[in-house]
């Protein structure tokens, strides 16, 4: 089955969609590229993302390579349910700075017939599982794992490294405080800066 047509058109089915990886691997392009396709495909598209994420713009998710679609900033997952009513595919950008609801609200658009896209990183700065990605990935049909480039030695990175010691668990930025690592370079990195 392909991702964009239900095998019964005549029914309305919902299913969630993630999209996961470290900074920098391409999360936020697909994830446009996907809502534009469904436009072109005269669906009703609402994209969501948290309102605490302002690094490129407000309004508007913007992938690294500035590409960018319009959005509607939330405070709480809740607000995702009271915005999407009528909506044939929603998405979500930067999920992990959601609260644990984002996954009911989720489930629930889905159950109702939603095509929920989800993107997110799947790890924080200390290589751990980050908020709400792991149910969302336990309840998802559909999981995108994208990559990076490993900025110190060329493999596929893994890993997102905070450049700087700063122990909050969110500190929103670009290059100037994180760079995609592989496994090695990442363990590496941790281990000289202990």
């Amino acid at each position: 089955m392909f991702i964009e047509s239900p095998a019964n058109k005549t029914e309305k089915r919902g299913w969630i969609e993630v999209i996961t990886g470290s900074m920098f691997s391409g999360k936020t392009e697909e994830l446009i590229r996907r809502l534009k396709r469904a436009k072109i495909a005269m669906q009703q598209v609402e994209i969501f993302k948290p309102q605490i994420d302002t690094r490129y713009s407000e309004e508007e998710v913007i992938s690294h390579d500035e590409n960018a679609i319009m959005s509607t900033p939330v405070t709480t997952a809740g607000n995702i349910l009271l915005l999407s009513s009528d909506v044939e595919v929603v998405g979500v950008d930067e999920a992990q700075f959601f609260d644990m609801g984002i996954i009911e609200v989720c489930n629930q658009l889905a159950n109702g017939g939603t095509r929920v896209i989800v993107a997110g990183l799947d790890m924080d700065y200390l290589g751990r599982p980050f908020g709400p990605i792991p149910g969302l990935i336990a309840t998802a049909e559909f999981v995108t794992k994208v990559h990076a480039i490993c900025v110190k030695c060329g493999n596929i990175a893994h890993h997102t490294h905070r450049k700087m010691d700063d122990e909050k668990l969110v500190l929103l930025g670009e290059k100037d405080l994180y760079e995609p690592l592989c496994r090695k370079c990442y363990f590496d990195s941790r281990t000289t800066n202990v």
